[in-house]
């Protein structure tokens, strides 16, 4: 098994907790002190070096976490059983190997999740996979006030879904802060419905940024130490100063429950998508036709560059690409002015530029640079990039 796949094997949606035999499916499941200090002064004969500020852990997150909580929902939903490999329902599997009871083919059963208000008409923000296939959405705003909700639009490849409730008031919507702005080590929290325990607050830092762990063709995770288990998904990761940076979607875990590795789809990347989301339910992508690959270490030494790039392996016949001359072994460096680092840059850029747009790419082709102008065509029904 090579690595990239046992990650696979291990990444969880943190989805609903289900509620019919809670105990046997959460086996189961979807699947301070400063530490910092400053450092003692350097010889004479050496450079100084200046010291890190130790701000240490804030006294409380009480202020943070009344902030966010008011914006902060639980979903259940109500969803058929779906069979999984082979046709075989993972849940109905495990209840028949253990417990020696099985359910009806088409039996419904409850989930739970989370979700944050993003605007105060009454549109939610969640995972996709909390409301996939759901017969019906509830969302409980506070303790007694539950509403019908709808599914105004979805987005499976960022796992992003927008709900519609109709409440009989102006709804506390949630401040939206900066995810490109977070910094590893900064303070975050994860506000949701673990477990169905609605308003639980953890904290933790950015562990990480720009992860890959293979959900998806968009892959540009938050990764975080604070406890995210399944229910927490859809729920907010939320800054120091109160603002909703990310959005948790899944765990990295062997169990099931939170090992201190969570991950968050980044606000910024929900931004983008809200506003289409809202007006026509889904997410118009651009598409450029070409198949890529990273920039192997052999080719970077035949190069005489840094291995940066999209390594363009293979060209659709009659595509964008193809007919602004670019060329299966061309190596991509720049999209529309924007440098491509590594070659998952460059899906997430072109899905970020909207049909029939023009573009500039900077591409090596025998080891000069050169740009070339592409009108990009509409990703509906066809690969991402």
């Amino acid at each position: 098994m090579t690595p990239q796949r046992g990650i696979r094997v291990f990444i969880k949606a943190v989805g609903g907790a289900v509620l019919l035999l809670v105990g046997a499916y959460l086996f189961f499941t979807l699947s301070g002190a400063d530490l910092i200090g400053r450092p003692a002064a350097p010889p004479p004969s050496q450079p100084a070096v200046m010291a890190v500020p130790a701000t240490g852990r804030p006294d409380s997150f009480a202020d943070i976490a009344d902030a966010v909580k008011p914006a902060v929902v639980n979903i259940a939903t109500l969803q058929a059983t779906r069979p999984g490999p082979g046709g075989i329902d993972p849940f109905q599997a495990f209840l028949e190997r253990y417990f020696g009871q099985s359910l009806p083919p088409e039996e419904p059963r409850q989930s739970l999740g989370s979700g944050v208000i993003v605007d105060p008409e009454g549109f939610v923000l969640t995972n996709n996979h909390v409301v996939e296939n759901a017969q019906m959405i509830m969302v409980r705003v506070s303790e007694d006030e539950e509403y019908e909700a709808r599914v105004v639009g979805k987005d499976p490849p960022t796992d992003l879904a927008l709900l519609k409730v109709n409440a009989r008031r102006r709804l506390p919507a949630a401040r939206l802060g900066d995810s490109d702005a977070l910094r590893v080590g900064d303070w975050v929290l994860a506000i949701g419905s673990p477990f169905g325990l609605e308003q639980t607050v953890t904290a933790g830092i950015v562990s990480a940024k720009g992860r890959v762990i293979g959900a998806g063709p968009y892959d540009d995770f938050i990764q975080t130490d604070a406890a995210v288990n399944p229910g927490n998904s859809g729920g907010p990761l939320a800054n120091t100063r109160g603002e909703v940076v990310g959005i948790n979607s899944a765990i990295f875990s062997e169990s099931g429950g939170s090992v201190g590795i969570g991950f968050a789809i980044p606000i910024n990347l929900a931004k983008e998508l809200v506003p289409q989301l809202k007006a026509r339910g889904r997410v118009a992508r651009g598409w450029l036709g070409v198949a890529i690959a990273p920039v192997s270490a052999e080719l970077a030494t035949k190069l005489g560059r840094g291995r940066e790039g999209a390594l363009v392996t293979e060209i659709v016949p009659a595509g964008p690409a193809a007919r602004s001359g670019v060329r299966a072994g061309d190596l991509i460096v720049a999209f529309g002015g924007t440098a491509v680092r590594r070659a998952g840059d460059l899906p997430r850029l072109t899905a970020r530029a909207t049909e029939g747009s023009e573009v500039e790419l900077t591409l090596v082709r025998d080891g000069r640079e050169q740009t070339v102008k592409v009108k990009l065509g509409g990703l509906s029904g066809r690969s991402t990039r």
